[in-house]
């Protein structure tokens, strides 16, 4: 791989790195916008040729029947991420604005471990299943099930996480035998192209099984939606975004994965360590910006305590200072990018006009005149009506909301148009046991629980997606079931 420094990435088609037809985009260090370098800029021939190489992968090699090729190639590729972890790590914080601490976790050697769990769950998996013989309308008739590849995947993936999303992607879909189209985010194409290097170079995956197309149209990536040559849509992103694709993937009836927003709750019960509660709760919404979609950005806590929450909420927020991401005490990097900083600034205008105030930050840090950073914040005196404690800001802010008991904040976590996660504290186990079930989310943290991982399935309830990524729900997303019925 290339130098960090004015690196230039390629796109990857048909097994080859080639230049985008609609020539170069720059890729821009949030945390102090300079140009880092560029990416190819591909074009809607560029991806119709991409996607032309999936169809032929899968369709004329026997990628999709040959489970040992596929368990080797993901291993090969784990291992080439390995080994050159460093490299991808600055990468990773010069172009997302991660924090360094994170890339030892979920933003780069987190997803690099998994794809082992990919690996094992394709080497272990039982692709038939004998049903016996039966006898349905008299006729003697042995039952097998097969499960099968999709076919050709296209993958749409954010900024945010992009090493987790893009091999939460990209471990299962290939390791189930399909071949993959993947479209990155504008705004990191670089943690998206090394990909397709390390690829290239140190692995056996065949031409065409794995395509890497990066553009700074996002109309590019919405080919893959419409194209009928694409079996299969597996988006991350926005909830409007993720609309957009299910409407257009409708035209061909594919198979669409959708993992999107979230405006998730964080529920402090009565009995809990308050303080200690607000303070991770804060810890947490400032993590990364707050650039993640299962963040708990809604602190629900008594009525009786509010003032008491809003402090310690505030005091924590209110020592965690935006930093340099390069830093190893960095919690809150930048946004990604001026756009995204300005839409938070935009929530953070309309929580005053609902009558909202600021219990710490609401701005842009004084210290900072480069980087798209914003303070840490915490919103004080809003219901679950306000426009900042229903829409997903993206951003390092947290609204704290009076509950009544726990009946009150359930009714208020399950008000929301969203359903990714949630948090329950409570000294009681039993009792945070049962507000938790009650909560309608995907995943639920109990009392400081840790939900992510690799054999734990992720995603969401109502508006907040469609399916399941990671564990061996994520994998069977990227299989069909084929029923044979064979005459005896």
């Amino acid at each position: 791989m290339a130098l960090l420094a004015n690196r230039e990435s390629q796109l990857f088609i048909d097994g080859k790195l080639v230049a985008g037809s609609a020539g170069t985009f720059p890729t821009i260090n949030p945390a102090t916008e300079e140009v880092l370098g560029v990416a190819a800029d591909g074009s809607a021939e560029d991806m119709g040729r991409a996607i032309e190489a999936a169809r032929r992968a899968f369709d004329e090699t026997d990628w999709s029947t040959n489970t040992e090729l596929r368990v080797r190639c993901v291993r090969q590729l784990q291992q080439a991420m390995t080994e050159r972890v460093e490299e991808l790590r600055e990468i990773t914080i010069a172009e997302v604005g991660a924090p360094r601490m994170l890339t030892s976790a979920a933003q780069l050697e987190g997803p690099v471990a998994d794809l082992s769990f990919c690996a094992d769950t394709a080497d272990n998996y039982q692709w038939t299943t004998d049903l016996g013989v039966a006898e349905p309308m008299g006729i003697k008739t042995h039952r097998t099930l097969a499960r099968e590849a999709v076919g050709v995947v296209g993958a749409i993936t954010p900024w945010n996480f992009p090493h987790q999303i893009n091999l939460a992607k990209l471990g299962p879909a290939l390791a189930a035998g399909n071949t993959v189209v993947l479209k990155p985010a504008p705004d990191t194409p670089w943690c998206a192209a090394v990909l397709g290097e390390l690829i290239a170079e140190h692995t056996d995956i065949p031409a065409g099984v794995v395509n890497i197309v990066t553009s700074s149209d996002h109309g590019v990536g919405a080919l893959l939606s419409k194209d009928p040559r694409v079996d299969m849509v597996s988006f991350t992103g926005s909830t409007a975004t993720g609309r957009s694709v299910m409407a257009d993937g409708s035209a061909t009836l594919k198979k669409v994965f959708l993992e999107l927003g979230g405006k998730s709750a964080f529920v402090v019960l009565d009995d809990a360590d308050l303080a200690g509660a607000c303070s991770m709760s804060a810890f947490t919404a400032s993590m990364h910006a707050g650039q993640g979609c299962a963040i708990t950005t809604r602190l629900l806590v008594p009525r009786a305590r509010y003032d008491e929450a809003v402090d310690a909420a505030a005091a924590t927020m209110a020592g965690i200072k935006p930093g340099d991401p390069n830093d190893a005490g960095t919690v809150c990097g930048p946004l990604i990018s001026a756009r995204q900083r300005d839409r938070v600034q935009g929530y953070l205008d309309s929580a005053i006009a609902d009558g909202g105030r600021f219990a710490a930050g609401g701005g842009r840090p004084a210290d900072r005149d480069k980087g798209f950073f914003i303070e840490p914040t915490v919103i004080a005196d809003l219901d679950n009506n306000a426009k900042a404690a229903r829409e997903e800001i993206f951003g390092p802010v947290l609204t704290v909301i009076a509950h009544d008991g726990d009946d009150d904040a359930v009714r208020i976590a399950n008000d929301s148009p969203y359903g990714l996660s949630g948090t329950v504290f409570s000294a009681d186990p039993e009792r945070a046991a049962g507000v938790a079930a009650r909560l309608r989310v995907g995943t639920v943290n109990v009392n400081g629980g840790v939900w992510y991982s690799a054999d734990v399935p992720f995603g969401g309830y109502k508006q907040s997606g469609v399916g399941r990524e990671m564990g061996l729900a994520g994998f069977e997303e990227y299989l069909e079931i084929k029923a044979i019925a064979t005459a005896v």
